[in-house]
């Protein structure tokens, strides 16, 4: 083009004044702004329109690339979104107030125009819209130049047509001094970002649901007070970038090598934008923070009403506690990683497993063996459901995801697939209605209606297994009025070779503790005595509660050193003494006492054992016979075997040591009792198993990963 000369020289781009942007001037200028504002109520569709523009920008890009395999696609997009335009797109009259603004921007402009002024005439053009609707018709204006702009500067060099239009625009070869012209579009490309994030924010507001917040909560204010000067900016940023398309025309193709673009403005302006869109966000996110604070509080009341209301069915408080929505299928069989709807739960007893990422594998195996036990017996309609409770304050993570998917991997019932689906409202309520807090916990939910039946029914799992089913209260009262402090009820389940040995008449000896020194000690006195005494004794130790690492090399040490029977694994040592806490807590939940509860009594001796740092025995035949004392005493009274030992032949053996382990009795003692559990699931006083004394409560923060 440069070889085409007219009679009209053009001029050197001039260099604007730089703005002043101050909030007292913002202050003083919303004033003049809302007197522009007379909005008559009118909607319009600015999602729509607002699609079209970012076509139109999206093309605009593609153009300033040099691939023509991208052009060839960019042409096909743009065919198939100019059939959207011409099908779908109405504008309803708003044509000719665009066609309005479009000359507002360009011939104001090419006259010398003031920035100011121009933006002020737009506002009052566009005086009965919303603000909203101001700016995407002012950024729809632009965008018609801007488009027309580049179809004839893409055009150029191939389009007889383009390139007439080109000369009387005196407009240069775009194309060919793409890169002369490189930071002046990328200043206008970075501003029309700034502007699409303004007009995109102020359309959000307006989406704002009012049902949840209206326009006097404080950020919805805050934000409203701002929009006039929001708006104000972003159309004079506009008018801004059809400046340097108008500042274009008559540039010679000399002039293009020879200066650098001033972008200065243009960058300020984006400065500009760039702080009012985070001031803007910031007040936008505090509005969606309420809202989400008022549909939690809505959904929190909708989940108690539920629970104290007659329900058809279970399904309906089993969806809103698990996943209310049908847009996925949100269970998940945990081994099978098979997918499930939440139909599956119909009119089935339902257990909602309950707990963080901190279970233990412990935990979900023992329960799994009692899961994997019911599948096979078709009286037995219950279903587990995993519900795992993530931080919600905290990121999640790949870290969080391998642990969440590890533990999913190892339960063969019905798991979330995500806990990201679970409502903050639901969580919120397993919290504050059913105290959940560290501790797993099994909601077990009746097959009628969904109501609770069992808060925690975990505690009947552990000690009963299957055979706690349906895990009603009721059921749990049913089977502690048939029970009794007996050697089955405190080995059930652990190991089959004990079971066989009661039954076969033979003495059985549980003992616990760490001192290996002791454990060699007691095992060894304790067989001489037992071959005196013409008795066949079978020792079993069941080791601690906590210190698996310890229990494990002490099992070692036993079987090496043959001095008795010890628990398969540290799996069922946890097992045993998690059975022996959960009778504590499950005569709790039926708000028995420990004084008038001989089994509580004789679970807290066990459990005040277990906290000691001594070790223990429990001595047994058959059923009810059983003899228990601590490290000191029965060391004493294994030494003195030669005293008691006529009243062992006419008595019987464990009649006889309790006989002697009172003798050995004095009032000097202390015990310790660690509970595991939250402040609801421990009562405010605890006597003391041995003395009947009260005991003192003190807290106790552990970290163990042994």
């Amino acid at each position: 083009m440069a070889s085409h000369s007219l009679t009209a020289r053009p001029q050197p781009v001039s260099r604007r004044e730089r703005p002043v942007f101050s909030m007292s001037d913002d202050h003083a200028m919303s004033k003049k702004i809302l007197n522009t504002h007379s909005p008559n109520g009118r909607e319009v569709d600015v999602d729509i329109i607002l699609q079209v523009i970012e076509g139109i920008f999206q093309h605009i890009h593609g153009a300033l690339q040099d691939s023509t395999d991208r052009e060839s696609m960019e042409t096909s997009k743009l065919e198939e979104n100019a059939s959207f335009a011409f099908d779908d797109f109405h504008l309803e009259g708003l044509a000719y107030i665009m066609h309005k603004v479009s000359c507002q921007l360009t011939c104001k402009f090419s006259g010398g125009g003031d920035a100011h002024a121009t933006t002020m005439e737009i506002l009052g053009m566009l005086s009965s819209y919303q603000w909203d609707t101001k700016l995407v018709l002012t950024l729809a204006s632009f965008s018609i130049i801007y488009g027309e702009f580049w179809l004839v500067a893409q055009k150029f060099a191939t389009h007889p047509l383009a390139k007439m239009v080109a000369l009387l625009k005196q407009l240069p070869d775009i194309i060919e001094h793409a890169a002369a012209l490189k930071s002046r579009f990328d200043a206008i490309n970075n501003l029309l970002k700034a502007i699409l994030d303004i007009t995109k924010c102020i359309i959000e507001f307006k989406r704002l649901p009012s049902q949840y917040i209206s326009e006097d909560q404080p950020s919805m204010s805050v934000a409203f007070a701002y929009f006039p000067t929001a708006v104000y900016w972003t159309i004079k940023s506009i008018v801004a970038c059809a400046s340097q398309l108008t500042s274009l025309l008559g540039m010679s193709n000399e002039l293009i090598s020879a200066t650098t673009t001033d972008t200065w403005e243009m960058s300020s302006s984006t400065h500009k934008l760039n702080n009012i869109s985070d001031h803007l966000r910031a007040e936008l996110e505090r509005c969606y923070e309420h809202i989400q604070e008022k549909k939690h509080t809505e959904y929190y009341q909708m989940l108690v009403h539920l629970f104290e209301t007659t329900q058809l069915d279970n399904m309906k408080i089993n969806k809103a506690l698990i996943y209310i929505k049908d847009d996925l299928l949100p269970l998940e069989v945990g081994t099978m990683h098979t997918r499930a709807n939440i139909d599956v739960l119909r009119r089935k007893t339902v257990l909602l497993l309950i707990s963080d990422l901190d279970i233990t594998p412990e935990e979900v195996l023992i329960l799994a063996t009692v899961y994997n036990e019911s599948r096979g017996r078709s009286e037995l309609q219950y279903e587990i459901v995993w519900l795992p409770i993530s931080d919600r304050s905290r990121e999640w993570n790949e870290g969080y995801e391998h642990k969440f998917k590890e533990l999913q991997a190892l339960m063969p019932w019905y798991t979330l697939h995500h806990p990201s689906l679970l409502e903050p409202a639901a969580i919120k309520f397993v919290k504050e209605r059913w105290h959940f807090s560290k501790k797993m916990m099994l909601v077990a939910l009746d097959p009628q209606q969904g109501k609770v039946v069992c808060q925690n029914a975990i505690h009947m799992a552990w000690i009963w297994g299957n055979l706690a089913y349906p895990f009603t209260m009721a059921k749990q009262d049913e089977l502690w009025s048939i029970e009794s402090w007996r050697l089955e009820l405190v080995v059930d389940g652990i190991d089959q070779n004990i079971i066989e040995w009661m039954t076969a008449g033979k003495y059985i000896c549980l003992y616990g503790g760490e001192d290996v020194e002791w454990i060699e000690k007691f095992t060894t006195s304790a067989k001489g005595v037992a071959h005196r005494a013409g008795i066949d004794l079978h020792m079993i130790y069941v080791g601690k509660s906590s210190k698996k690492d310890r229990v494990r090399r002490i099992n070692i040490i036993i079987r090496k050193e043959n001095l008795s029977y010890c628990l398969d694994d540290v799996m069922s040592v946890w097992y045993f003494w998690k059975r022996l806490e959960s009778m504590f807590y499950s005569k709790m939940q039926l708000g028995q006492t420990i004084k008038d509860d001989k089994i509580m009594q004789e679970v807290l001796t066990m459990l005040s054992f277990d906290g000691s740092d001594q070790g223990w025995v429990l001595i047994s035949r058959g059923s009810f016979e059983m003899a228990r004392a601590n490290s000191v005493v029965i060391t004493k009274t294994l030494e003195d075997f030669h005293v008691w030992e006529e009243d062992a032949r006419e008595k019987g053996f464990v009649l006889a040591l309790i006989d002697y382990f009172l003798h050995l009795h004095t009032p000097q003692h202390c015990n310790r009792l660690i509970l595991p559990g939250l402040d609801v699931d421990i009562p405010e006083m605890i006597t003391c198993a041995e003395c009947g004394r009260p005991m003192d409560k003190f807290f106790m923060y552990r970290c163990c990963t042994d």
